[in-house]
């Protein structure tokens, strides 16, 4: 199994936690953490500033596309951050990721 950790910025930690237990309850991720942060961005020729929370989702490769799909019908930006990298880890708790996702 390749395991990815998927990145998902949110408005705010209301939002994160709706799009992660959305995830979690269709079993396509197997766990998500939260972290409010500070954003600096350009949107539509504008520079902007805006508190964020950043969603880290621990899921399988093979699921990215299903994870894109429920975040971009679950979330409130025109554009939505989801982006994704492969990951190595503890072969426990990746067999664990694996057990838990569908």
């Amino acid at each position: 199994m390749e395991a990815i950790m998927v990145y998902i910025t949110c408005k705010d930690e209301k939002e994160a936690k709706a799009i992660a237990t959305e995830l979690l309850g269709k079993k396509l991720i197997a766990c998500a953490n939260c972290s409010a942060h500070k954003s600096f961005y350009t949107w539509k020729g504008k520079l902007n500033e805006d508190k964020e929370v950043a969603l880290l989702a621990k899921t399988r490769k093979e699921l990215f596309h299903k994870v894109t799909e429920e975040v971009r019908r679950l979330h409130s930006f025109e554009l939505p951050c989801i982006l994704s990298w492969e990951v190595q880890g503890d072969n426990d708790y990746l067999k664990w990721v694996e057990e838990e996702t569908q």
